[in-house]
């Protein structure tokens, strides 16, 4: 046996018991009490909780945009996942023009199986069909386990906005391949109008990157999204969803019985869009930006009641200086913040204050991400299952500080926050890759996550 976990309580999207954990091979191959096995290593995760690693599935690594690279290498935004207690990271390859998805997963690849600190999967964004073509490789796609993919509302300047039209035809196909659709939904043209007339007032801060695309111009797409997938009987995944209107019209879909599943990110959860009014408020700037506090605590009390799936990041950083480039003209501030490292924590500290059980910070973050997205031998401390593991110490005081975090960014806005517990260990597949503050893996080890469809 090559690790015993012992004396732990274990958590699950449904149930905490006590027992012990055995691996060996990278899988859980024995759960029990008093479980007596010759382990080349012992554990005693007395007092502590025993919990499957969290799956990300909402990263944008070494990602280009606004002028620059997102500042976290593969390298560096997994490592940072290792110590914040996320095994997996799904990534969003943005595919362009005259480009396949098979080329630009492979490019990926290489770089990543060669940096990975944890293991990955991918969504892929389709920004332009090639007359096509795209559709057809859906097919291959989904045989090489890339069974979500993800469409842009907005984004049009950049060109990699989709109209109705394509949209429809990406839902229709991957409703046929047994795939799923991931869009990011605001309303483009009206984010393009109230943009051009702040600039024209002088309206020029980070206030203004708010305003621009407030609460129903997100609310909007939503609505549209929904309409489309609901008439179509066609699976939909909204991401980072922030506004209370839109959450509400995605809530009644669900509640008809219809097949749509709601992200939100911990920056929607602990943030207002008041922070746009600090000194450094283009450091929160990101889309959808932070919105009111009803829009907040919608949020929460549909995370309590069960009807968002699940909580990522939408991890896309970047240094100080280039948030900087955008002080005099919110336009010109790269869109991101980190968060890789923060997810779990955050969540788990929710559950340590009572706001929500732990066995539902696990669903959250763990449990339901595997479901979603097909990736069958995650999300559960379960026989059988990848030994993707964390030791989370409910005593333990913590400080977030851009110092103590494992991201190659310089700054982070989640400084000061503090957490009344927070993971002390790491496994992946069985392997420790984080020990109480230090990153202890290797680069590379990190393995490719095929995942199952729907069909």
């Amino acid at each position: 046996m090559d690790l015993l976990i012992k004396n732990g309580t274990i958590v699950t999207a449904k149930e905490s018991y006590k027992a012990d954990v055995a691996v060996n091979d990278g899988k859980i191959v024995a759960i029990g009490s008093n479980l007596d096995f010759d382990a080349d290593k012992v554990v005693d995760a007395g007092g502590k909780l025993v919990l499957p690693g969290a799956i990300d599935v909402h990263t944008h690594l070494a990602m280009p945009f606004g002028g620059t690279v997102s500042a976290d290498s593969y390298l560096a935004g997994t490592r940072a996942a290792a110590c914040g207690g996320v095994t997996t990271v799904f990534d969003y390859p943005v595919q362009h023009s005259g480009e396949t998805i098979m080329g630009l997963i492979n490019s990926k690849k290489e770089v990543l199986e060669k940096e990975a600190c944890v293991d990955y999967a991918f969504h892929c964004c389709i920004t332009d069909l090639n007359g096509g073509e795209i559709l057809d490789e859906m097919e291959t796609a989904v045989k090489e386990g890339i069974t979500s993919f993800k469409c842009f509302f907005v984004y049009k300047k950049e060109h990699m906005m989709v109209d109705d039209a394509t949209f429809v035809r990406l839902l229709l196909r991957a409703k046929e391949l047994g795939a799923k659709i991931n869009l990011h939904a605001e309303n483009p043209d009206l984010i393009d109008m109230r943009t051009e007339q702040f600039l024209k007032e002088g309206k020029t801060s980070a206030w203004y990157h708010y305003l621009s695309r407030p609460e129903f111009v997100e609310a909007e797409a939503d609505k549209r999204a929904v309409h489309w997938a609901t008439h179509l009987d066609a699976p939909l995944y909204i991401v980072h969803m922030a506004d209370k209107e839109g959450l509400e019209e995605c809530i009644k879909a669900k509640t008809e019985g219809h097949e749509l599943y709601i992200e939100t990110c911990p920056q929607y959860l602990e943030f207002t869009c008041d922070v746009y009014k600090r000194e450094d408020g283009r450091n929160f700037v990101c889309s959808p930006p932070m919105k009111g506090k009803e829009s907040q605590d919608a949020l929460w009390t549909a995370i309590k009641s069960g009807m968002i799936d699940t909580v990522a990041t939408d991890h896309c950083p970047f240094q100080s200086y280039e948030k900087d480039w955008g002080k005099d003209d919110f336009t010109k501030i790269p869109n991101g913040c980190a968060g890789i490292e923060n997810l779990y924590p955050y969540m788990l500290d929710a559950a340590n204050s009572g706001k929500i059980s732990f066995e539902r910070a696990v669903e959250l973050c763990s449990t339901n991400p595997a479901k979603i997205f097909g990736c069958d031998n995650k999300g559960s401390i379960e026989i059988g299952k990848d030994a993707d593991i964390v030791i989370y110490d409910k005593e333990k005081d913590f400080t977030i500080s851009v110092n103590n975090m494992h991201s190659d960014c310089d700054h982070t806005i989640w400084e000061g926050k503090k957490l009344h517990g927070y993971p002390v260990q790491t496994y992946l597949r069985g392997s420790l890759v984080y020990d109480n503050g230090d990153f202890v893996g290797t680069p590379g080890n990190g393995k490719y996550v095929k995942r199952s469809t729907s069909k």
